[in-house]
Parts: structure tokens; sequence; C-alpha cells
């Protein structure tokens, strides 16, 4: 047998009515609650969650203007704004329904009323009762997420005199609407400050919509930003709202926006213009308002030089311009960062009371961290993991060579002169395939200071 499920509340000072409906009910439902008298509604409600509450429209001090149930219908809103309500009378009318529905009402019955069809409309206002506890949760749930994330990203590390600049500029540009554009390698933190700028904003208890242009293809730019319609293409199965409009009244944070082709560029510049989407598949245009926050890891002057990037558009997203240093230009950073670092993993990995030595700190200052950032947050995580002690040793970091640039040229980011020398040693064998003593002299060296280099380093 089926469980029953249900709270329903009757008021109703017909007290015949209430036995029968009751009688009639509690079959159905896992609790039939009766009231002759409204003004019990207050500690009613205190008392018991109900799914639906049917409300008398007149009672004996109004018999037929349904003024009291409006009264009664405006009070329980108040108390619980989700309360679903269906409303009872026997003077029913078309514009009494209308007014009913329109004061917050979910349905109007007249009595007397068929048994089958009260039945009927109850259980519909139950579904809807339950649309709106998913919606409820949905909406907490969201809450808590973007807490969770504003939480995260509440502390961008840094003590630098670079950072405090940084600190400064989002300090002045958060409370104004001015759009905004972040440069600054991989790694740096981009999304921090955006997100930064977005929670000290105005607009930081609305939706922070955040999207990675560069891993959206050009077949769906339009879907993903501005939304479609059901049928609009093979995979439209319904309606879906873009980023834009997710945004509405947020902020808009478009990453790797150096990415877009020229046509996209166009697409994005007419709707930063007039502020108005539509949606893939439908005419009609919705206004949006939303901060806009760029960033890139890419030249855009110098692509706009070359026409790659639009003039226009790079007018319109750098209202305000905040680039953020690398990691090898604020070194002075490293020791708080990897700490930092260094605290969390060491939480997650149960590994408690962990250090950084002296040494293996040292290390990480002669690095140049191409990754920047989130380079020194997955060394310190192998670090951590592979660690046997509780010290973090220069032997459990493991890094990689700085690479040579695309043109042959050494990379200027290597400050440190043993990984120098070794670069210019491999640079000089392969121009001359290998032959010692050309490389040894264009480096200047003997053949036997050459190879005591080479046995050094392991070449």
């Amino acid at each position: 047998m089926e469980q029953k499920q249900g709270k329903i509340l009757i008021v109703d000072d017909n007290e015949d009515l209430l036995k029968a409906a009751k009688m009639h009910l509690k079959r159905h439902f896992a609790q039939v609650d009766t009231e002759k008298k409204p003004e019990a509604l207050p500690a009613l409600m205190n008392n018991e969650d109900y799914d639906v509450i049917l409300l008398d429209m007149n009672f004996t001090k109004d018999v037929s203007s349904g003024g009291e149930g409006y009264y009664w219908l405006e009070r329980i809103l108040e108390i619980d704004p989700s309360a679903v309500v269906v409303l009872i009378t026997a003077y029913g009318d078309i514009q009494m329904a209308v007014k009913a529905i329109k004061a917050g009402a979910t349905d109007f019955v007249l009595k007397p009323w068929e048994n089958e069809k009260l039945l009927a409309t109850l259980h519909s206002a139950m579904r809807l009762r339950e649309s709106l506890d998913v919606i409820e949760s949905l909406k907490f749930k969201n809450h808590e997420i973007n807490q969770a994330l504003n939480e995260r990203y509440s502390e961008i590390i840094g003590q630098s005199s670079a950072m405090q600049k940084i600190f400064q500029t989002i300090d002045r540009v958060a409370t104004t609407d001015a759009n905004v554009l972040i440069l600054g390698e991989n790694g740096t933190g981009k999304e921090l400050i955006a997100r930064a700028i977005h929670r000290n904003s105005s607009r930081k208890s609305e939706n922070f919509a955040s999207v990675d242009l560069g891993s959206i293809t050009e077949t769906l730019f339009e879907s993903e930003l501005f939304g479609h319609k059901r049928g609009a293409f093979t995979d439209a199965k319904e309606d879906r709202a873009g980023r834009f409009e997710l945004a509405n009244r947020g902020s808009l944070f478009l990453d790797e926006i150096g990415n877009l082709s020229l046509p996209l560029q166009a697409k994005l510049l007419t709707v930063l213009q007039n502020r108005k989407v539509s949606r893939v598949g439908a005419n009609k245009e919705t206004p949006v308002d939303i901060r806009l926050i760029c960033a890139t890891n890419m030249p855009l002057y110098e692509m706009v030089k070359e026409n790659r990037f639009r003039q226009d558009l790079l007018y319109r997203i750098n209202t305000i311009e905040i680039e953020i240093p690398a990691l090898r230009e604020r070194f002075e950073d490293i020791p708080i960062l990897a700490n930092h670092f260094l605290k969390h993993y060491a939480a997650k990995y149960d590994k408690n009371a962990m250090k950084i030595s002296e040494g293996a700190m040292a290390r990480m200052h002669k690095h140049p961290w191409p990754g920047n950032i989130r380079e020194l947050q997955h060394a310190i995580e192998r670090a951590v993991i592979l660690s046997s002690g509780s010290v973090l040793q220069p032997e459990d970091f493991n890094f990689a060579p700085a690479p040579a640039k695309e043109d042959g040229q050494l990379s200027l980011e290597q400050y440190n002169l043993e990984e120098v020398e070794k670069l210019l040693i491999r640079k000089v064998l392969k121009k001359y395939n290998g032959n010692i003593t050309q490389a040894a002299s264009e480096l200047g060296l003997t053949r036997s200071s050459l190879y005591r280099r080479l046995e050094k380093y392991g070449l």
C-alpha cells in the first residue's frame, strides 16, 4: 500500500464542511488539520509546515466580499512567502478568482465542491509545493557554493609592492561598474583578481559567471554566451539561458578573450554595445545588466596592430587595466605562497606540522617559475605527497630547466647560472651536431673544460 504524504490545513467557519472535508481527505493525505478561526493561523503555521492551506474567502464578519480571505491570504504569505494557498468560497466569480491569484493564491475552488475535483486541485498544489521546495533548495545550494568560492578566493596572497598596488587598484575599481581587463601570464591568478573585484562590488550578492573562451568552439560560442531556444539546432533539447543572462545584475568574467576569432569578436562587441542578447533560434532580444571583467595572457595591443584583435573591442573592455606580475617578478612572495600551499596540502594528505627547509626555499627562489603560482602550487603538492619526512628538502623538488624560446634564443627568464650554462652548452652542441671541438671553440673553452662540464651536468 502506498504511503500517504502531505500535510493539509483547512480553515473555514463552517463546521460541517470541515468534518466532511477531513473525512474525505484523510484517506489521501498523511495529515489533515481543520480550524474554524483564521486568527489561529499564525500559531498553526508556527507549529506545522503545511504543504497546502485551504482557506475560506468569507467568514461570518464579511459574508460575501472575500475581504477577510484576502486579508488572511496576505498574512499567510507574510509568515511563509512560499506557502501554497487554495482559496474556497460559495460566491465565486471570475473577477474574484483573478484577484485571488494575483494576490498570491495558487488556485481557487467553489463550494460545494466535487470531491474528485478538490482532490485533483490539492494534488496539483502539492506538486507545486514540491517544486518550490526544490527551487529553494537549489537556491540555497547555489548560495553555499558561491559563498564557498568567495571564501576560497577571499585572500589573494602577496605582500610584495607589486601586489599591494593591485590591491589598491581593486579597492578603487570594485565599487564602480567600469569594465576591467586583467593581463598576466598563465597561472598568475587572473580569476582570483576577477572574483575579488566582484566580491567587493555592489553586485556581490548576484551571480559571478565565468567563461573560458579558449575552450569554446566557434559553433557553440553564441549558444554558450547568448543561450538558445529549443530546436534551434540538433542538440537543443530545451530552452537554455546563456552566460550573459545568468550573469544579469551580476558580473561576467570572460577569460582568454584574446583567443576569439575576428567574427566572434564582432558578435561580442555588438552585445556589449547594445546590452541585449538574442538566444539562438529566437527573435526576441533580452536586456542584460552586467559588470564585464575580461582576462588574457596574449599581447592584445600587438594583436590590434596585426589586425588580429579589434581595436574598438579593446577600447570597450579595458576601461580599467590591471596587469598581474609574474611570480619571478615578485620573488618576495614565494615564502608566504609556499607556506600557504604547504599548510593546505599537509592537512589534505594528513601530514601535519610540515616545514620547508632553508635549502628548499633557496632552491625555489632560484627557479624562474614559468608556470607561476599554479606551478608553485603543484610543486608543493607533489613534494608533500612524495616526502618521507616532516621537513621538505631541496631533493623533494624536481624542477625541469626552463625551455628555450621558439626562436632558438635562450630564455632570459632563467636566472640560475648553472641552468643557463647547461642550456647554452646544449644549444651549441646542437648547432655543431655534437662536435666537441667546434662547440668548445664557440664557447671559448678547451676540449677538456667542456668535457668536465658535460660530465658535471650529465649531458
